[in-house]
């Protein structure tokens, strides 16, 4: 499985963490998984480990985040745009495998397919102020 379709499938999983309490992620995020065809497992896995891997710094990334978007605070910020500035602030940050330009990339072209008009952009300036601190 390629490693764009990978990231589209932790965005979605890290979007219904918006909507269930903390103690039901994990089954959330396997109920996921499960549903998905063709999924080899060892892809599943890595899914799984970096979905966890993000929601356990969630206050961290979205300090990181709320340092840079001035105006717009976590709360009033769409739960997609959120969602997508968390796993790509990951990336950048976390993660010295993936170049800032391509998790920058990927966050844009996962904000055109579910994000709103203005989704791409505004995720394009907040993780460009983040990349240039």
């Amino acid at each position: 499985m390629k490693r764009s379709v990978m990231r589209e499938h932790i965005a979605q999983m890290l979007f219904i963490v918006e909507f269930h309490e903390r103690d039901d992620i994990q089954e959330q995020a396997n109920a996921y998984i499960e549903q998905l065809e063709d999924c080899p497992k060892n892809a599943a896995k890595a899914m799984l480990e970096r979905f966890s891997q993000i929601v356990d710094k969630f206050e961290e990334l979205d300090a990181i985040i709320s340092e840079v978007s001035v105006g717009w605070k976590i709360d009033r910020m769409s739960k997609i745009d959120l969602t997508i500035l968390r796993l790509a602030v990951f990336e950048i940050k976390m993660d010295e495998e993936i170049p800032n330009k391509v998790a920058i990339n990927e966050a844009v072209e996962i904000a055109k397919k579910y994000g709103g008009d203005s989704s791409p952009s505004f995720i394009n300036g907040i993780l460009a102020k983040i990349v240039n601190e």
